[in-house]
């Protein structure tokens, strides 16, 4: 299995980085994609320079998890968060390791 890694970064609307924060840990969809099958990070990190600007890292066992991640119920309250904090995301694609 090959292993791989995003980095997502969220650019929310002016001065909602804790709301969006908020309503990600009130939903508790972090704790269900951290007990999802093949989920070996999940991590929200905070930017020193821009007070709009949050670092999902995630590492998946495979590119199957990651992909049946995506479709799993939970996801539309990420969505749902998404839609209401955030103006634009940039999501990278680090490695796949052997």
């Amino acid at each position: 299995m090959n292993e791989l890694t995003f980095l997502v970064t969220y650019f929310t609307k002016p001065g909602q980085r804790e709301a969006f924060l908020r309503g990600l840990a009130a939903s508790g969809v972090v704790e269900e994609i951290r007990a999802e099958e093949g989920c070996l990070q999940y991590d929200y990190y905070l930017s020193v320079k821009d007070p709009d600007e949050v670092l999902l890292a995630e590492r998946w066992t495979c590119a199957e998890a990651q992909k049946v991640h995506m479709t799993r119920p939970h996801m539309a309250k990420v969505r749902e968060q998404k839609e209401k904090f955030v103006d634009a995301v940039e999501i990278r694609c680090l490695a796949e390791v052997e």
